[in-house]
């Protein structure tokens, strides 16, 4: 082979910074383009709902008249129903994320179950809804409530909260497994105090990005049968309701309810151009909250990451 000259070095270095500029310029552009089409929708939502988006709007329930109509249902109900998704997901998801890492032998029936967790997160939201429909709310008798549509979105991010789990475990160096056991340590006492501790920015990162996408499911909701108009919202444990009846601590499960998403969809199908600006503004506050979790993700993940120290 006959060795290179220094100019076809030069030319040869030239031509790598070259496809190096390029590259990041097209990176750039991608980013740019990227950023700009979220700001014009979030900047033509905020624009089109800024009219309704005042102290009315959040305190009042959805009505016949797009003036009088507010998201307090709305918003009361997904975060009742995001509150039933994270505690039946997070715990079975993490705690199913570390058996499969840690505790289970590697082995035929291993690798089925995770090829088909992680084909679990890619089926449609409505197969999900479903498969919910027929067996909280007919078998199991939970109705439409809360309690259904909660564990519906939890069997929807199930998935997200298991592969996130082992990716973040996956992550943490070999020699700190190994200096534990090496002191004595069981592999619960492992686990206990070095691999979660370690793992949790990541396990974190995982669970608010899957509430984040559950947050504005539409289609598994729907097929359960969420309300598209209600006005009033779950009584508070323990008071006494216009019937007498005093609500136990866990009825407000069973009561009905309705979502940001599916009042958007309520008001986007009326044919009143005035229910579009409510729609407007309930899309610009699903988006502030989805924006939100995720910009809470990322700060634990950055928070946590500083304190871990190899």
């Amino acid at each position: 082979m006959t060795p290179m000259t220094t100019e076809q070095i030069r030319a040869l270095i030239a031509r790598g910074k070259a496809k190096d500029t390029i590259f990041q310029a097209l990176g750039i552009i991608c980013l740019a383009i990227g950023l700009l089409v979220i700001f014009l929708l979030v900047g033509d939502m905020l624009l089109r709902g800024l009219a309704r988006l005042n102290l009315e709007f959040f305190t009042s329930f959805a009505s016949r008249k797009a003036a009088q109509s507010g998201i307090l249902s709305a918003w009361v109900g997904t975060i009742l129903v995001m509150f039933v998704t994270a505690m039946a997901a997070v715990p079975l998801g993490v705690a199913a994320g570390i058996y499969l890492e840690e505790y289970a032998k590697r082995n035929w029936v291993t690798d089925i179950i995770e090829i088909n967790i992680t084909n679990l997160a890619a089926v449609p939201s409505i197969v999900y809804g479903l498969l919910a429909l027929g067996i909280f709310v007919y078998t199991f008798g939970f109705g439409q409530s809360i309690l259904s549509a909660g564990l519906t979105l939890a069997l929807l991010i199930l998935p997200i909260v298991i592969v996130s789990t082992r990716e973040a475990i996956r992550a943490i160096p070999a020699m700190i497994r190994e200096g534990s056991m090496a002191v004595g340590a069981t592999r619960w006492q492992t686990c206990r105090y070095h691999i979660i501790p370690y793992a949790m920015p990541g396990i974190l990162t995982g669970v608010i990005i899957g509430l984040a996408r559950a947050i504005g499911e539409t289609a598994p909701i729907i097929t359960i049968g969420a309300l598209t108009f209600i006005a009033f919202l779950p009584q508070v444990p323990f008071t006494t309701g216009a019937d007498g009846v005093t609500a136990g601590l866990f009825d407000w499960v069973m009561s009905p309810f309705t979502v940001m998403p599916i009042q958007i969809f309520n008001w986007t199908s009326r044919p009143d151009p005035a229910f579009e600006v409510n729609a407007a503004a309930a899309g610009f506050v699903l988006m502030v909250m989805v924006l939100s979790m995720n910009a809470i993700a990322i700060w634990l993940r950055y928070k946590m990451r500083k304190n871990i120290k190899w």
